[in-house]
């Protein structure tokens, strides 16, 4: 249940603690310098998390959030860093107390909105122990047991995309596990470009991506310089996979235009639709023209966890390089994202900078464990842990139950929405827990779908997101696909964490049908200054109404319903 805003229309604020600090029971008093002992902040903080149901299974009776607008926050928490003195614990406690009480719950049954959602707990054990440890891992000496934990990671997961004696390493996340990539493949096309830099290549060079993958690609060619005039975007199909032959179009393209293609990005799991393209014939075509194939796998890769559904990734083990995020659909707190690489020794031979302060050649150990260069950062947090304490608890057969689920469950939306009437699928079928669609309210299903009629559905998609954020009952996100002339629909992302179950799946249904029948109580189908302009005034070539006219109209009802909500306000608070 959503919190109930107070007479100002802000939400009440949530509870705070006694002065001292309760540990097993007692109120410790501050000590002779007038401060409370600052570590029992930890039981404070450790007591607070259980009492509002972080650290177990989410509970219905708390709200996903408690929506309140920017300006709103900045009255109700102090942000501004202007604290003179020590604060008491009680304050400390409060100030942590609002935080938690005015963040989302990624961790609720009826949390869908990102590609992560719930912390595997194993992994959140593993990723307290690291933030306790305080350490990096860029050698032997510092990290010991962590450097030796994330050659295990990387090793486990070599064998389960059978890339052979290759290398990897754990990055600050899958937009720089795909630079990564791009970085090592074009130092094997030019290695000299270490030395003279991209703007004195011979020629430039281009990457190829599909139209549905993550916009990281889009970021890489800008931050590694090789230009946004550079990037190929490949045409992909209904279900998001690039198509083959459009990409084998567009190298020949390239290669006329007296350009170099040095590196193909596939994709397993789009961000939208969760296509897995066809790694095999994309393979071919980079093997014809020798061009590095990297895979995305950041969302899809865990599929290889299942031995039903791993053949989603087959071809996969043809690429050079790949990318995968165990904190998306796995759980595992971010972040932890995984990189890896055929070629072993090419990530030290195209990152190391050879610093002699962290790296002398004269240790007493086997510096070989000191694998620090071969990343692009200096000091590295030690993600590799949470994901090696989940394997160590759960073993493959745990996780792989955990995997079977979440497709087990999105199988069961899928059927749900099919057969639920007013609900309509973006496509036939799915290849992954991506389960995208639409809500056509009742007061709708009659109409014309005419091109004016999907706008306004595209309309309503936004709006129910907005007043389920606003009850925080619901949270899935909406996207459109504007390259394939779609507009809004919710894309429902079905993940490991919290376990889903074919009723949490119904429940998120039947909100999105409730909230979407209520939307004609409100007058407008939208609430918004650019959609009130589409409802105020249909501007096309069968009306002579002016735009002009239309804002005008807009104004004077916004007005209106500004006084309306002002006076309603006094005798139905929640209105």
């Amino acid at each position: 249940m959503a919190t109930t805003p107070s007479r100002n229309g802000l939400p009440d604020q949530p509870p705070i603690s006694t002065d001292h600090p309760i540990i097993n029971g007692t109120s410790k008093p501050p000590n002779a310098t007038g401060e409370c002992d600052e570590w029992t902040i930890l039981d404070r903080v450790f007591r607070v998390l259980a009492d509002e149901g972080y650290l177990g299974p989410s509970t219905h009776q708390k709200p996903v959030v408690s929506f309140v607008y920017p300006e709103d926050l900045k009255q109700l928490i102090h942000f501004p860093m202007d604290e003179q003195t020590p604060s008491s614990a009680a304050t400390v406690e409060r100030i942590i107390r609002q935080v938690l009480h005015y963040s989302v719950r990624t961790g609720h049954n009826h949390f869908h909105n990102q590609l992560f959602a719930g912390v595997d707990p194993y992994g959140l054990t593993g990723s307290w122990l690291t933030e306790a440890l305080n350490t990096s891992q860029y050698t032997f000496e510092v990290g010991p047991t962590f450097t030796l934990i994330e050659d295990a990671v990387i090793d486990k997961c070599l064998r389960l995309f059978e890339f052979g004696e290759g290398d990897g390493i754990l990055c600050p996340g899958g937009s720089m596990s795909n630079m990564y990539a791009m970085v090592a493949a074009r130092y094997r096309t030019v290695p000299d470009v270490k030395r003279i830099g991209v703007a004195n290549l011979p020629e430039p060079l281009v990457v190829f991506t599909s139209e549905d993958a993550h916009y990281s690609i889009t970021k890489g060619v800008h931050w590694l310089g090789i230009g946004l005039n550079n990037l190929v975007k490949v045409k992909s199909d209904r279900r998001g996979c690039m198509i083959p032959e459009q990409l084998e179009q567009a190298i020949q393209s390239v290669l006329d235009s007296g350009r170099k293609p040095f590196f193909v990005n596939a994709t397993a799991g789009t961000t939208v639709l969760g296509a897995f393209d066809d790694f095999n014939r994309i393979a071919d075509v980079c093997q014809r023209y020798g061009v590095w194939l990297h895979i995305d796998a950041c969302l899809g890769g865990t599929a290889v966890l299942s031995h039903r559904h791993k053949h989603l990734l087959a071809g996969a083990n043809r690429a050079q390089s790949l990318a995968w995020n165990p904190h998306k659909t796995l759980g595992a707190p971010l972040q932890c994202s995984i990189f890896l690489i055929k070629e072993r020794g090419l990530l030290h031979e195209c990152n190391a900078a050879k610093a002699d302060y962290l790296f002398q050649q004269d240790k007493f150990y086997d510096i070989s464990y000191d694998t620090g260069d071969k990343s692009v950062q200096c000091g590295r947090k030690v993600d590799a842990f949470k994901f090696w304490l989940m394997y160590k608890a759960r073993g493959s057969a745990g996780l792989e139950s955990l995997v079977d689920n979440a497709f087990a469950c999105a199988a069961s939306l899928h059927e749900q929405l099919r057969s639920r009437a007013g609900f309509r699928l973006v496509l036939e079928e799915y290849q992954y827990t991506n389960i995208s669609f639409w809500y056509v309210p009742t007061w709708m299903r009659t109409d014309q779908e005419t091109p004016d009629w999907w706008q306004r559905l595209y309309s309503v998609t936004a709006d129910i997101k907005e007043q389920m954020v606003k009850r925080g009952t619901v949270l899935v996100g909406y996207v459109p696909l504007l390259h394939k002339g779609i507009g809004n629909f919710f894309r429902m992302v079905v993940t490991c964490h919290p376990r889903p179950t074919p009723e949490t799946m119904r429940y998120v249904i039947d909100e999105i049908e409730r909230v979407g029948e209520e939307l004609p109580r409100f007058g407008f189908c939208c609430n918004r200054r650019s959609k009130l302009v589409y409802h105020v005034c249909t501007v096309d070539s069968g009306t002579n109404v002016s735009f002009g006219a239309g804002v005008i109209w807009l104004c004077v009802i916004e007005k209106l319903l500004t006084k309306l909500k002002k006076f309603s306000t006094i005798f139905w608070p929640n209105w």
